[in-house]
């Protein structure tokens, strides 16, 4: 009963955090301003919007490929439909609550191919701890190579809150001058803080992570490179379908890869402030627009257009396949 009030708690937080963001930005438009919108809306090439289905639905595909090959180690070979359709009832279900969809993916395939759920959610947390290791190192690329009006962007805003700011020559020496003091305090100490219950629970917490990320070492060769190869397709594909979304727009369509790529890294907190990014999502693409001078109404058509494009296909397939494992469920029932 107290997670469920935790689960339900975290819905009204995430989901009222979006409802804000929209509510805020409705306020602040007049009408002359929500009818731009519109206006931009009316006029983008849809041709190109459809394209962005089509992307985001093949870095689903290409997701399910890759869950499926963490399941060859455990003896089981659930087929690519069944992986798919459990991929798309996940982000179905974590619109409506934050990692619900884990559970629900692997109760998906529990059913379709009596898989057992510890296994399951095993590779599940494989996947995710994956996925968080490449985030990371897409955001650090993010800073190192960030595009000329964006890094002034952030530089100015810091700036404006911090007297002096370190060169970026700075902020590597120190990182790296950081990374070897924990070194060495790892070293020097390690052996009496695991005296400490909380010290061997994080212990414990980073070994289990590190370990869960080795394992997909031990795919084998071949299942190891795939494994790389889709997990850097999907992120491909996340930073083309901001790519596509620009051409549907006359004011957009000449920015290039480096724009989509700032969409990405923005949109992405968007997706983490709010419940699947709503109201938040499309603001921040506005924002990461703005930075290359797109006006206010193009820059919130793009960013809703982006964010709805995705959520339809979530929609569409997430119930279709939500249908498909209830009908499964009772055929085996019976």
């Amino acid at each position: 009963m107290k997670k469920r009030l935790i689960d339900i708690l975290k819905f009204v937080v995430f989901f009222g955090i979006g409802l804000f963001f929209i509510y805020w930005f409705l306020l602040k438009l007049d009408a002359e301003e929500r009818s731009a919108i519109w206006e931009s809306f009316l006029s983008a090439k849809w041709g190109w919007v459809i394209c962005v289905m089509v992307v985001s639905l093949l870095s689903h595909f290409i997701r399910a490929l890759r869950w499926q090959l963490l399941f060859k180690p455990l003896n089981h070979h659930p087929n690519i439909n069944n992986t798919f359709g459990a991929v798309m009832v996940t982000y179905l279900a974590n619109l409506a609550f934050p990692r619900l969809g884990e559970v629900m993916r692997c109760a998906m395939l529990r059913t379709s191919d009596r898989i057992p759920m510890e296994k399951s959610l095993g590779t599940v947390v494989t996947e995710r701890l994956f996925d968080t290791l490449i985030f990371v190192i897409i955001v650090l690329m993010g800073f190192l190579l960030m595009f000329g009006d964006v890094k002034d962007f952030i530089y100015d805003t810091l700036s404006q809150k911090f007297s002096a700011l370190p060169t970026l020559t700075g902020i590597v020496i120190c990182g790296i001058a950081l990374l070897i003091v924990l070194f060495v305090l790892y070293k020097l100490f390690h052996e009496k803080m695991m005296k400490f219950a909380f010290y061997r629970k994080i212990t414990s917490m980073v070994t289990g992570c590190v370990d869960g990320i080795k394992s997909i070492l031990h795919l084998g060769p071949k299942a190891t490179f795939l494994f790389i190869v889709y997990s850097l397709a999907i992120y491909f594909l996340y930073i083309a379908g901001g790519w596509v979304i620009l051409q549907a727009f006359t004011e957009t369509s000449s920015l290039g890869i480096s724009t989509a790529f700032v969409i990405y890294l923005f949109g992405s907190v968007g997706m983490m402030i709010s419940q699947g990014g709503l109201g938040a999502y499309p603001v921040l693409v506005w924002q990461a627009l703005h930075l290359y001078g797109i006006g206010e109404a193009t820059g919130l058509a793009c960013g809703w257009m982006l964010w709805s494009s995705q959520q339809v296909i979530v929609l569409l397939f997430g119930l279709a396949y939500l249908v498909y494992f209830s009908l499964m469920k009772k055929k085996t029932v019976s």
